[in-house]
């Protein structure tokens, strides 16, 4: 098992979402995951995915 990335999330946390310290250690683990997965993943749907809604729901 791997430790966790401490170093890693002090970063995400205070430096790209600006949290204070404060702020960042009241969080969760789960969380601060939800936070770092707004940086992983566009907003939005993909054109996959409204390709397969089309086909789904055509009108």
């Amino acid at each position: 098992m791997q430790p966790f990335p401490w170093d890693a999330a002090m970063t995400l946390g205070l430096s790209r979402l600006r949290l204070s310290p404060e702020a960042f250690w009241r969080l969760s683990l789960p969380e601060l995951s939800a936070m770092a997965g707004a940086f992983g993943q566009p907003a939005g749907l993909s054109r996959g995915d409204v390709a397969a809604l089309m086909r789904r729901f055509p009108d």
